[in-house]
């Protein structure tokens, strides 16, 4: 069996096929979440909330692991191999020591290599159970959030600018074109205290009517809420940066050339109108000199037969 494949012939009609074409959407990266070699309950409740928060789309461990060590040399071997193991892209690290306590490393990789690295201590957190509101108001799964940060810091200070790009990524899921407002339903608010210190809190969004079109909204804090201090970031090298953002090279787009399916590709090629009647033609063109030799014999011929009659 032959399936025949219709080739657009006109502009108009590549035109429509390319408005209907399918898209290339970058989906939602995936969260691996782990413990360290020790854990506090704090911790412990931290990881489980960003677990419910992004349980659509994560991976969490919940065995202990004393081998990893992200911002020393060979200590990011480990966490390389669990995400080109579960496929995720974003990695979420806790561990607990009297030097750093209650400490969150949040981090990105690039083809299954760390591309870069926020350390952040955790203080006055509220768990998401603490909070009492009508459960009807609590976040759907798979909804996008709203997100709003609050002071100059986040302008000014290099690790709150980092701070932000990694909240951003492992909070923001699919990225989408297009936004229904019912499918708006939470807002994380993150407010630069310091230079170093950012309050993040978690809201659902309560649409009320305003007279309007546009809907009123209000905030129901919902958790979870906590203090990020950020103590160690590791910006990625150049080298991997550059290679992380290349993009696709689109090919320049030729006039007049098409690519058939068949025949291969295809030139249209602009002929000016040939005037002949003025064209200059000279004695010395190749088509006439065998014109010319058979004219001489031709004249040779008829001399001898007047020399010689019969």
């Amino acid at each position: 069996m032959v399936a025949a494949i219709r080739v657009p012939k006109t502009k108009r009609a590549r035109r429509e096929l390319l408005k209907h074409a399918p898209k290339l959407v970058e989906t939602g990266k995936k969260t691996l979440i782990l413990h360290g070699t020790k854990t506090s309950a704090v911790l412990n409740s931290v990881l489980s909330d960003i677990y419910h928060l992004k349980r659509d789309n994560a991976v969490k461990y919940t065995k202990k692991n004393d081998n990893i060590r992200p911002f020393e040399n060979g200590g990011e071997s480990s966490l390389e191999f669990f995400s080109l193991k579960t496929d995720c892209s974003l990695i979420v690290y806790g561990s607990h020591s009297k030097k750093r306590p209650n400490n969150l490393i949040l981090g990105r990789t690039y083809d299954h290599h760390i591309y870069d690295l926020v350390e952040v201590g955790v203080e006055n957190y509220k768990s998401m159970e603490s909070y009492v509101y009508d459960k009807k108001l609590a976040p759907k799964l798979g909804s996008k959030p709203f997100f709003a940060f609050i002071g100059e810091h986040f302008e000014s200070s290099e690790e709150l600018k980092h701070l932000k790009e990694v909240l951003l990524d492992l909070f923001r899921g699919e990225v989408i074109d297009n936004l229904n407002l019912a499918g708006v339903d939470r807002i994380y608010v993150c407010t630069a205290i310091s230079p170093t210190t950012v309050y993040m809190m978690h809201c659902a969004l309560r649409l009320k009517r305003s007279g309007t079109p546009i809907p009123r909204m209000e905030l129901v804090e919902v958790g979870p809420s906590m203090d990020l201090v950020v103590r160690r970031h590791r910006l990625p090298v150049e080298s991997l940066k550059k290679e992380a953002m290349k993009t696709a090279e689109h090919a320049k787009k030729m006039k007049n050339v098409t690519k058939d399916p068949v025949q291969g590709k295809l030139g249209k090629v602009y002929m000016p109108d040939q005037q002949v009647g003025k064209l200059t033609l000279s004695n010395d063109i190749k088509g006439l000199k065998r014109e010319r030799r058979e004219a001489k014999k031709n004249k040779e011929h008829s001399k001898k037969q007047k020399v010689n009659p019969e």
